[in-house]
């Protein structure tokens, strides 16, 4: 089958797992039964391709809500932080088992993807679609004539216009019925999948054939969140839908409460006597428009006028009353008694923020920013620190597959190798929340006041190895690492109190020796006094004998 874009040639697997349950995947493919021939394959996108471009726009209606644009806001502005003195994103080789050269190739291609993508333009905006839609799609476009060149643009492309598609193969083994993957690829139609769009000719573009990419030509990575059936890739907003409706239904009944029942009305009842019903109505409608004007105000001049077609909002109430009732009354219908009161409409929009998993705090324009201990922090922040930790973790298979290519059409490693580095290769996004700062330096404090604790009993009741695992919590590495630092150090304490020894400096002495009274005679000449050297010369005479023996050192190594 001929497929638009390119494909990356893989070494086919000897060994293919066999299992009675099919594979599933968080990128929401759409399984279908492969035939012999492909050429004219009618693909039917009914169902859940149009939910899911329904899905994406209902996503992105809720974020222009104020509530959910500002809690988004707050999420994107966590996970994705610029600082032009910082990169927002580093990568970490130290885990790789490569020469250095490899590692620094990997490292220079990665500052090239960040390159393509101007992530440090753009970071944010990309990490809040993704967030929104749930999904992210982007076409790899390179030169195919010299694909050594790598990657020359990433185009985005609209969720609700592509869709990834699996043709499988049922075969039997045994007495189960499994299912093998034929083909992947991709269906792109310009129109979209949308039930509600239709094309130029009036015909809904559900059900139309569309042009079928190569997989790896595409960059597709998702949420992770799939429905109750695993078919249908669901936002991190999805958990909020109800809660928002609930707060849009409350906040317009409020609305239309407070205007209806804000004013007083009057209500007129209306003597009738014995007329009949015809007659009695007839007798209301004149005393109606005897006794009323209609004031409207008009929006366009600012003036007020008297338009009967359109009722006011304070419109008054007309009663009829039969003989033997009392006569004609006019009372008044007081107003609304608890017009301020929002307790309905707050809980509901702490139900929203929870939905999103914002501390309630952020949200409050009363509670200010404030800087203390680590353990005054509340448990929502750490929450929040945690949900921003993994939604990054989730964002970073962006620049997995991104990088993946890269290497791969570059040459720097085989599409094998990356199977082994993938899991090794870290991301390290810069940080601004103050938290992980005050924690860091907390626990360490934490761990010296329970060394100074225990010390007195290192030697007796504990080894110095325990407590450097247990109380200290370092690793082998780290401990190694320490033990190799302090070796350092008192070398060249040792070298400098040699030197120090051969100038005759003793930098222990606090206090410079008494000359001692001469009893020489005075026709004796005077001897040179030892040590007459001064602290300025003594110090240049230490720097340039280390200098001359570390540049000795360099040429001999």
């Amino acid at each position: 089958m001929q497929l638009f874009g390119f494909s990356i040639k893989r070494k086919e697997e000897d060994d293919n797992l066999i299992s009675f349950a099919p594979p599933i995947d968080d990128e929401g493919s759409i399984v279908v039964q492969a035939s012999g021939n492909f050429t004219g394959t009618f693909i039917d996108l009914e169902g859940s391709a149009s939910n899911e471009a329904e899905l994406v726009t209902k996503y992105r209606t809720m974020a222009q809500h104020p509530d959910v644009l500002r809690a988004v806001d707050d999420i994107v502005n966590e996970a994705i932080v610029v600082d032009y003195n910082k990169e927002i994103v580093n990568l970490i080789t130290e885990d790789l088992e490569l020469p250095k050269s490899i590692k620094n190739r990997i490292s220079d291609e990665f500052q090239n993807v960040l390159k393509i993508l101007n992530f440090s333009n753009i970071g944010y905006d990309i990490f809040q679609r993704w967030y929104i839609d749930g999904r992210s799609y982007f076409h790899v476009i390179i030169d195919e004539s010299n694909p050594r060149d790598g990657i020359k643009e990433l185009r985005y492309i609209d969720p609700r216009k592509i869709r990834k598609i699996k043709e499988v193969v049922k075969k039997r083994e045994g007495e189960a019925i499994v299912q093998e993957i034929k083909n992947e690829y991709y269906m792109y139609n310009d129109v979209g999948f949308d039930l509600n769009n239709k094309t130029a000719s009036g015909t809904y573009a559900q059900g139309a054939r569309g042009l079928k990419i190569a997989k790896d030509s595409i960059i597709h990575f998702t949420s992770g969140i799939l429905n109750e059936n695993n078919t249908l890739v669901l936002s991190n907003l999805h958990k909020a839908i109800k809660p928002l409706n609930q707060l849009s239904y409350l906040e317009d009944s409020a609305v239309i409460y407070r205007v209806s029942r804000a004013p007083e009305r009057r209500i007129f009842y209306i003597d009738v006597g014995n007329l009949p019903k015809m007659k009695a109505e007839q007798y209301l409608r004149d005393m109606m428009v005897k006794h009323k004007n209609r004031l409207v105000y008009d929006s366009t001049t600012g003036a007020m006028k008297d338009d009967r077609k359109f009722m006011t909002t304070l419109e008054d109430f007309w009663l009829p009353r039969r003989e033997g009732g009392r006569g004609t009354e006019i009372t008044t219908l007081p107003g609304g008694q608890n017009l301020g009161e929002m307790e309905e409409v707050e809980y509901f929009k702490k139900k929203l923020y929870n939905s999103l998993n914002v501390p309630l705090t952020r949200l409050e324009s009363e509670s200010g920013f404030q800087l203390g201990r680590a353990s005054e922090i509340s448990r929502d922040e750490i929450k929040f620190a945690r949900f921003i930790k993994r939604l990054r973790n989730r964002f970073s298979i962006l620049f997995d597959k991104i990088l993946e290519k890269q290497l791969i059409l570059k040459g720097v490693i085989s599409p094998e190798d990356w199977l082994e580095i993938q899991s090794k290769i870290k991301y390290d996004f810069n940080e601004d929340n103050h938290f992980e700062e005050l924690k860091t330096i907390e626990v360490l404090q934490n761990r010296i006041e329970a060394l100074n604790n225990i010390d007195s009993y290192v030697g007796k009741y504990y080894s110095e190895d325990w407590v450097k695992r247990n109380i200290l919590r370092q690793s082998q590495e780290e401990i190694d690492e320490i033990a190799k630092q302090i070796e350092d150090e008192d070398s060249d304490d040792d070298y400098e109190e040699k030197q120090d020894a051969k100038l005759g400096i003793d930098r222990d002495s606090k206090d410079e020796p008494e000359d001692e009274p001469e009893d020489e005679p005075e026709d004796e000449p005077e001897k040179p006094k030892a040590n007459t050297v001064s602290e300025e010369e003594k110090n240049l005479i230490l720097s340039a004998t280390k200098y001359l023996e570390r540049t000795f050192d360099n040429e001999q190594s």
